[in-house]
């Protein structure tokens, strides 16, 4: 092969997803659940948020400051979940933040979802921020076979499905890819990321705490 003949390949517009494991949730995970009960008993309404209440069906959904609640363990889940969202916004833009810049993160709302059966969240997604999370405080039974309660991620290229054949296999041909979540784990996306709540089909409670994130430099 001559020079002339050299082919580069460009990756460009990727969309970066991260998965990882709650620090400490084996400690904090039956403390937040109690916190999660508690309000969710003081609830006058399902949609307590009063956000997009037609697109949700069979959950709860608090005020959208859950992890500003005055107690140890919430506040604990809020540090770790900025400490994760920070090391991710650092990681994705060093090359593009001057050398020495300073950051925090700062989660700006919150909020959590407890999921019966038959329950869902149609697709959205969240403005006003940077980067979103969800962390799997209870999945329930939606890691067994036919139980649903899986996230949906679409594919942000909207005209990536306009046509199909062989050469665009690469594309995945469904333009989504789906979550199942176990228990302690959270997944990191930028906020133009339409995503849903599948219904959810378990005897248990699915229980997350989902949360938007900004990040300011110093």
């Amino acid at each position: 092969m001559t020079d002339a003949s050299i082919i580069e390949e460009i990756n460009t517009w990727t969309t970066p997803l991260f998965v990882t494991q709650m620090p400490d949730h084996d400690f904090l995970k039956e403390a937040l659940l109690t916190a999660v009960y508690q309000q969710k008993a003081t609830q006058t309404t399902a949609i307590e948020s009063q956000i997009a209440p037609k697109a949700k069906h069979a959950l709860h959904e608090s005020t959208l400051d859950f992890l500003d609640l005055a107690d140890a363990n919430v506040m604990e889940a809020k540090r770790a979940l900025e400490e994760l969202v920070l090391e991710i916004a650092a990681s994705v833009n060093q090359a593009f933040w001057p050398e020495d810049m300073e950051a925090d993160a700062h989660i700006i709302e919150s909020w959590y979802h407890v999921t019966q059966k038959g329950g869902y969240h149609d697709a959205h997604s969240h403005p006003n921020c940077s980067w979103c999370g969800i962390y799997y405080l209870e999945p329930g039974d939606a890691n067994i076979e036919g139980n649903g309660g899986l996230n949906r991620f679409y594919d942000p290229r909207v005209n990536a499905e306009h046509y199909a054949d062989p050469g665009t296999a690469y594309l995945g041909g469904h333009g989504v890819w789906d979550f199942t979540p176990t228990d302690g784990q959270v997944i990191i996306f930028p906020s133009y990321l339409k995503h849903s709540a599948l219904p959810y089909f378990g005897d248990k409670d699915r229980v997350v705490i989902a949360f938007n994130c900004i990040i300011e430099a110093y």
